[in-house]
């Protein structure tokens, strides 16, 4: 069998790894990658050296993937527990037998004196095995108990070898898991990521998209309802009469005017970064001056949301209210406790506590996402005809909890689950199928189909199933489980007897393969790393049958911008894209919703008015196949790492515009921008003096021969006053053009790079600075050849160069002018100095604002760069004044944030 590119990385660095002595290791590829492959290659190489293989898998599905590739590959295997072959595929479950699985251990206790007599017997059968290969597919489930009991069995098998697998990235671990991790298998030995294993084509390519909606009307109706007595608590808090020290008051004594000995503003920061969040938004709103030392960035230009309104509060519970005896804070504590559960939140002795929200509820289950679904059947079918496989996958078959009293009448009682969505799509497609753990069920002619379908290979199973029909759909009874029934409806659905397999992300998640899948509808309301790595990876196997094959995956987000909680949904995509990378519509690998749309920001939701345009462009998007594979330029040479961008959006024309000289190379669909240092055209002042002197002498002999001395002595004189009129036209035109200039993308970047370089802060400057112009206009810069770290470094670093003045510690400016009136009418022969009108002031980044010297160095990559400049210590007596002058100005006028991006 044909190795792929990582595949084969993957094995050169283990077998580096053991060559080095190492018993333990740990590799990393995405779902559909292979890396069963990697595993039981390594298997086979220790089977032929005379160690058995224990494979160890989290479900029974993943157990029997590995029997039946290790069957293809010659290799005798055994899902026994007595080892009785050179391969044994187990699950987790098979070795954590406890005695009574109620019983926690006790302190001190080991888990594996808690063993059943079965665990006992087969941790004995590993000790006995002789040379061990340990095999952990899908690691990441390794957590506290199954992850402890490893931990335990290991120490007692300390000659044997251990291979880690997993799809989860190490970046998303928890730092308990992390550590756990490394106690088991150590530093990595390999990993690669999605965008690698599309760029090398083992992996389709892929977009993710989203489509929006808003609640019902009766669901918007309850949900406006339930927001009213929070925004009755808003509207009390910013009046000067709730409590002996309002609200507003608690805030600026707290943030802005603090008292000798109270936390700086670094110090809140570092202990409660959410609560800092919370007081700059609470500051953008214009209810809260500017704490000093405070930046603001994207995350903060936005207004308070309901969690940081509660946070807010919160703050001033425990601060105040809570230890106070007074009336009033007793009446402002009651007012709280009433209006905090719309928002999902109780306010407790503790202080405030998050519990289960019926707004999440409403929003998460909502029947317009049920709606957005068959609209995106009816699109997805246009756009793939017959070949469309298209899975759409929610949390469960059915609601399993009754709904609350006041949910009653609001949504329907199974309103998100799979037979909910089935029964909608049954009503216009004949060609959809649902399967769960529980339940086969669908159209009764596609049921029929289906049991054909399997009297094709298994007619004694086929002849004991019959089509019971139902009021919106019919199920398919008979004797048989989900281990039969899972395999025969997905070859079904690979054959094209459904086109649409709707279920459960339990059934249809980690573990389940059909290489045919062309997208996935998301109605699930999961977000842990693991759920949102295997559902992506359903769709990403490349199709033997279809080369050319394109993944699209759609996200249904439910939005109500009128409740404080109303983008609950939103946040909730927001974290599905968090640490995942994909193409967006200009070409970059981007992380987060900004690969889905370049106007989606993580900190807030579209407006409703954008939704219609959105979808709509949405929908253009997943119909043109052509352009999602060309844009991830698959192929094409690739470094597999990670840095930061900052894109730049101009408000106005000619706000910090491309520099002049800079050379657009196409590279579609967007284009490159690489500085091509083109100097002015500029004479040295020996070059002006040779100018004047050779102008002097074209005047002599212009004279008239017969006029005599007095005609040289003219034309010396005429001379003179060129060489004069030169040195003079020179000087205004370029002070005049130096004034008019605005500093440039590349400028800015520029300077900043310089700086931090260095200051060493980084390991390259300018020359690594790399700019792209997008389809819209936009800039985006990055520091590329720089880690990770110092490549988000510079991206905080220019975005505060470009942001709004706040309070930094140091100032630098560049001159201006208003009005260049007298430089345009400079008369020849007129010389002098001439100045600028008056000066802009920009901050200098804070990592280049702690220390004098530091300041000193940025001051002089900007003089280099975008200009004479005068750089001011802000806590000076000149600097207090011109700070608090331009405090909140915006010399630049551009919009900059930072998106983590692939390379």
């Amino acid at each position: 069998m044909k190795l792929r590119v990582h595949q084969q990385r993957a094995l050169a660095a283990l077998e580096a790894a053991w060559v080095e002595g190492r018993r333990r290791a740990w590799v990393v590829l995405p779902p559909g990658a292979g890396k069963t492959l990697v595993g039981l290659e390594i298997a086979r190489e220790a089977i032929t050296d005379g160690a058995k293989v224990v494979v160890l898998s989290p479900n029974t599905a993943i157990q029997g993937q590995w029997l039946r590739q290790a069957a293809t590959l010659g290799l005798s295997t055994s899902a026994s527990r007595d080892l009785d072959a050179p391969l044994t595929s187990l699950t987790y479950q098979s070795v954590a037998v406890f005695g009574d699985p109620d019983d926690e251990a006790e302190t001190g206790e080991s888990h594996l004196a808690r063993l059943h007599d079965n665990g006992r017997a087969l941790v004995s059968a590993l000790r006995t095995a002789g040379p061990l290969l340990l095999v952990l597919d899908e690691c990441h489930h390794l957590l506290e108990v199954w992850g402890e009991l490893l931990g335990e069995i290991l120490q007692l098998l300390p000659d044997a070898r251990v291979l880690g697998l997993t799809a989860t990235p190490p970046e998303a671990l928890t730092k308990e898991e992390s550590a756990l991790v490394g106690t088991l298998f150590g530093e990595i030995v390999f990993a690669t990521s999605i965008p690698a294993v599309v760029r090398e084509g083992d992996l389709a390519p892929f977009a993710d998209l989203v489509w929006l909606t808003s609640p019902t009307p009766s669901e918007r109706e309850w949900l406006r309802g339930s927001a009213e007595r929070f925004e009755e608590l808003l509207t009390a808090l910013t009046s000067a009469d709730l409590g002996t020290v309002p609200f507003l008051t608690w805030l600026d004594g707290r943030f802005v005017s603090r008292s000798d000995g109270a936390p700086t503003w670094g110090e809140i920061v570092k202990a409660s970064p959410e609560l800092a969040t919370a007081a700059l938004r609470a500051h953008h709103r214009g209810l809260l001056a500017l704490p000093d030392g405070a930046t603001l960035t994207e995350a903060h230009r936005r207004a308070p949301s309901a969690e940081d309104w509660v946070a807010l509060i919160g703050d001033w519970v425990r601060g105040h209210l809570s230890s106070s005896e007074a009336a009033a804070d007793q009446e402002a504590l009651a007012a709280i406790r009433q209006a905090l559960p719309a928002v999902g939140y109780s306010l407790t002795r503790r202080g405030i506590r998050a519990g289960r929200s019926p707004v999440d509820r409403v929003l998460a289950r909502s029947e317009a996402k049920t709606t957005a679904t068959s609209a995106i059947v009816d699109h997805e079918r246009l756009a793939h005809g017959d070949s469309l496989r298209l899975l759409v996958v929610t949390d469960h078959e059915r609601a399993s909890a009754t709904l609350p009293v006041d949910l009653r009448g609001v949504i329907a009682e199974q309103a998100g689950s799979a037979r909910a969505v089935l029964a909608t799509l049954c009503t216009a497609h004949d060609d959809v199928l649902l399967v769960t753990g529980a339940t086969v069920a669908g159209p009764a002619a596609t049921l029929a189909a289906l049991v054909a379908h399997i009297a094709e290979t298994d007619p004694g199973l086929a002849d004991g199933l019959r089509v019971e029909p139902g009021e919106a759909y019919a199920t398919l009874v008979g004797r048989w489980g989900s281990r039969q029934w899972v395999g025969h409806v997905t070859r079904f659905f690979e054959a094209g007897g459904c086109r649409v397999l709707v279920g459960t992300r339990g059934l249809l998640g980690e573990g389940w393969d059909a290489r045919s899948v062309t997208g996935i509808v998301d109605l699930t309301a999961a977000t842990t790393t693991t759920a949102v790595v295997q559902l992506r990876g359903r769709s990403l196997r490349t199709d033997p049958a279809r080369p050319d094959k394109v993944a699209v995956n759609w996200t249904v987000v439910c939005v109500e911008e009128e409740h404080p909680r109303g983008d609950n949904d939103w946040k909730r995509l927001v974290r599905k894209h968090t640490g995942f990378f994909g193409a967006d519509e200009d070409g970059s690998v981007v992380d987060g919703v900004g690969h889905i749309d370049e106007s989606f920001s993580p900190y807030a939701a579209p407006p409703e008015s954008d939704f219609d345009e959105i979808n709509a462009r949405m929908v253009a998007r997943s119909e043109d196949r052509t352009a999602i594979r060309e844009r991830w330029r698959v192929g094409e040479p690739y470094a597999d790492v990670a840095g930061r961008t900052v894109r730049v959006r101009l408000h106005r024309a000619g706000a910090l515009r491309v520099p002049a000289g800079v050379v657009l190379a196409p590279r579609p669909p967007g284009f490159r921008l690489v500085e091509s240092r083109v100097p002015e055209w500029r004479l040295p002042a020996k070059g002006w003096l040779a100018a004047a002197v050779l102008l002097s002498i074209v005047l002599v002999v212009a004279i008239d021969a017969g006029s005599g001395a007095g005609g040289v002595l003219g034309g010396a004189a005429g001379g003179l006053w060129a060489m004069w009129a030169a040195y003079a036209y020179r000087d205004g035109t370029r002070m005049a053009s130096q004034l008019r200039r605005r500093p440039t993308v590349g400028a800015v970047g520029a300077a900043v790079a310089d700086g931090l370089k260095e200051t060493g802060q980084t390991s390259l400057g300018a020359d690594g600075l790399e700019i792209a112009v997008d389809s819209d206009g936009s800039y985006r810069l990055h520091l590329a050849g720089v880690p990770e770290e110092e490549s988000a470094l510079f991206a905080a670093s220019l975005e505060e160069a470009l942001s709004p003045i706040a309070a930094p510690r140091y100032l630098v400016s560049r001159p201006v002018v208003g009005d260049l009136t007298a430089l345009k009418r400079l008369r020849l022969g007129v010389v002098g100095h001439h100045t600028a009108g008056g000066e802009a002031w920009h901050a200098v980044p804070t990592a280049l604002g702690r220390r004098a010297a530091d300041a000193k160095a940025f001051r002089a990559a900007w003089e280099h760069w975008v200009g004479g400049a005068a750089l001011l210590y802000t806590g000076s007596p000149e600097g207090v004044g011109i700070l608090a002058a331009q405090r909140g100005a915006d010399p630049f006028d551009v919009t900059a944030v930072i998106r983590r991006h692939w390379s």
